[in-house]
């Protein structure tokens, strides 16, 4: 049934899938040997992948601390904890972080990534390939490679835990600035996928880290422009996870005094103001103080709190500036917290 030309098909289709399997020992086998002759192990030291732990997380989430041109800030990074034991997320080497692969070994992986159509091998390249651009050697051999481009075209794919581990690589990609010019044309895309797709999502969450990485440096912050509002609705419906990654985000848009008069003018739901209340979780309550602190501060930068634009009733201008909002933080000179207790003491000066 279906002749020479069906035969041929099935063996076209046997075939390729060889290959790939070809392919994945190929790289996991050279990579231990290449490896073991050139003593391939990261110093981890303050410009490769020093950093912490994020509370929350089940996948390992690395928040790095890395040069940043025109301000202090955090990072955010991704890596899959690959040796744990019961984790689902895989990659096509033996899952140790004390090896790095090189470029031979990289580009067989993004050959392999563009090549194939197998999702089960798709999303363990990607997870691959995202370990690997937590160092910062390979963030820049990646690009080099074009890889920028075939991990980009992933976030587009049908399955949602592709699109994730597409969206983590890119974030790991995105620590280095250069990386950036390269991954900017992707923001449109990853705005729309965050404020359309599911609230706490997987997809979501690894589209914030990214939004976040790219917001480091005020290069690109004017293409957030549009959706400030939509992310003050995801900071109030979204968990604890997705309000502190949000948050992060604002934050980094909050430092710049180009984006203050778009924050201020984002219509808030007046429930923002319980972000203020002292019972509100310790990680959330300093950094909607910090957003109150920064904004102020842009405020008065060369005397823009003089010149002020005409804000519409429900913007972020009225929330923060009314007099629910003092009463709220100068309520909070009270808190259990000393680093709390610390930031009010600042911000009651200029209120």
């Amino acid at each position: 049934m279906g002749g020479p030309r069906g035969a041929g098909w099935v063996a076209a289709g046997l075939l390729l899938g060889a290959g790939a399997c070809y392919c994945i020992y190929r790289l996991t086998r050279g990579r231990r040997r290449g490896d073991r002759e050139l003593g391939m192990r990261p110093s981890k030291s303050a410009g490769e992948t020093s950093g912490i732990l994020e509370e929350g997380t089940s996948k390992g989430q690395l928040c790095e601390r890395s040069a940043r041109p025109q301000r202090g800030g955090t990072w955010e990074s991704q890596w899959s904890k690959t040796s744990q034991p019961g984790n689902g997320n895989k990659d096509l080497t033996d899952g140790s972080y004390d090896d790095v692969l090189n470029a031979a070994q990289l580009q067989k992986l993004l050959y392999l990534l563009e090549s194939t159509e197998d999702p089960v091998i798709i999303e363990r390249a990607l997870i691959t390939l995202g370990n690997n651009a937590a160092f910062s050697v390979n963030q820049a051999i990646i690009r080099e490679l074009g890889g920028i481009p075939i991990v980009g075209n992933k976030i587009n794919h049908s399955n949602q835990s592709i699109k994730e581990k597409a969206l983590n690589a890119l974030n790991n990609l995105s620590v280095n600035v250069e990386n950036q010019i390269k991954i900017k044309i992707y923001i449109n895309q990853v705005c729309e996928d965050v404020f359309s797709g599911p609230l706490n999502s997987a997809v979501q969450l690894a589209g914030l880290r990214l939004l976040t990485n790219m917001t480091v440096t005020n290069d690109h912050q004017h293409m957030l422009h549009s959706y400030i509002t939509d992310l003050f609705q995801v900071l109030l419906t979204g968990n604890g996870n997705t309000k502190v990654q949000v948050l992060k985000l604002l934050l980094n848009l909050s430092e710049n005094p180009a984006m203050t008069e778009g924050l201020l003018h984002a219509q808030v739901d007046s429930s923002f103001l319980s972000l203020y209340d002292s019972h509100v979780a310790k990680e959330i309550l300093l950094r909607v103080l910090t957003l109150f602190q920064n904004i102020n501060n842009c405020l008065k930068i060369e005397g823009r709190l003089a010149v002020q634009p005409t804000f519409t009733e429900g913007s972020l201008f009225f929330l923060l500036h009314g007099e629910e909002c003092a009463q709220k933080i100068k309520a909070l000179v009270d808190h259990h917290d000393a680093e709390v207790k610390e930031k009010v003491l600042t911000i009651i000066p200029k209120i």
